[in-house]
């Protein structure tokens, strides 16, 4: 992939970042989309050290106007998107019943829409290099539960999205998959652990060790070894996979 562009979104943290830093292997130009521009220069200086060229766009994809303007960014940089991977978003852990109509829309602005409208865009490039899309989900997609409704439902939309564009990529010739991460260990886990469980008496290591044994899993997975599989979603080595949903979660959800 000499000359090949992969764009990524939620590159500021987490398994954007990872995945950012890991394909900074294998593609020559990286594109990093995010709010947070300071974390966005982070990940870009790694992605440099890699020895990949980085062009950095803070805005916010739940922003109806930003896919367009990413799109041109990378385009006038690049000239050609080979790789699309979405995976901004963050959808509150909230209760179905305490959840607000103004938490699921913005959930499902970021998470769904913006990966949405990206990949619209960015499908005229993608048509033209054949190039491929990963859409990030969650294995809540397909285990949802009370207390998490919010993430388990545009989870599951996101996955039917993902097959829904890898119908008309048959055609276009551009390859769409989504992945379901289970408990990854982000920072953003972390902080959220680091508030859950004073509240619930104990530490937060305890809450660490906890969490992994309620869900019936060894421990919590790394953001690298998510990235490890968008790599090679993206690789050729893959591309006569489409239309296909790949869960990671450590052997959380016990089911075919």
């Amino acid at each position: 992939m000499s000359n090949s562009v992969a764009v990524v979104t939620g590159a500021s943290q987490g398994m954007g970042r990872a995945t950012a830093i890991r394909l900074a292997r294998d593609f020559p130009s990286l594109v990093l989309v995010a709010r947070n521009r300071t974390n966005l220069e982070d990940t870009a200086a790694k992605v440099r050290e890699a020895g990949a060229a980085a062009l950095v766009i803070d805005l916010d994809l739940s922003d109806p106007s930003a896919p367009a303007s990413i799109v041109e960014q990378t385009l006038e940089a690049f000239d050609r998107i080979d790789a699309l991977v979405n995976i901004a978003g963050a959808v509150p852990q909230i209760d179905l019943f305490e959840m607000t109509d103004e938490q699921w829309d913005a959930g499902m602005a970021l998470k769904l829409h913006g990966a949405r409208r990206l990949t619209i865009e960015a499908w005229p490039a993608l048509k033209q290099s054949k190039g491929s899309v990963v859409l990030m989900s969650g294995n809540s997609a397909i285990s949802p539960k009370a207390p998490y409704a919010g993430v388990g439902t545009i989870n599951a939309a996101i996955a039917a999205l993902a097959k829904a564009f890898s119908d008309r990529g048959i055609e276009d010739g551009v390859q769409v998959n989504s992945v379901l991460p289970g408990a990854v260990l982000t920072g953003r886990r972390r902080s959220y652990l680091e508030h859950w469980a004073p509240a619930h008496g104990m530490t937060v290591e305890e809450a660490l060790d906890a969490f992994p044994q309620k869900a019936e899993i060894s421990r919590f997975g790394q953001p690298e070894e998510v990235a490890e599989l968008m790599a090679f979603m993206v690789s050729p080595a893959a591309r006569w996979m489409t239309g296909s949903t790949f869960r990671m979660d450590g052997g959380e959800v016990k089911s075919v």
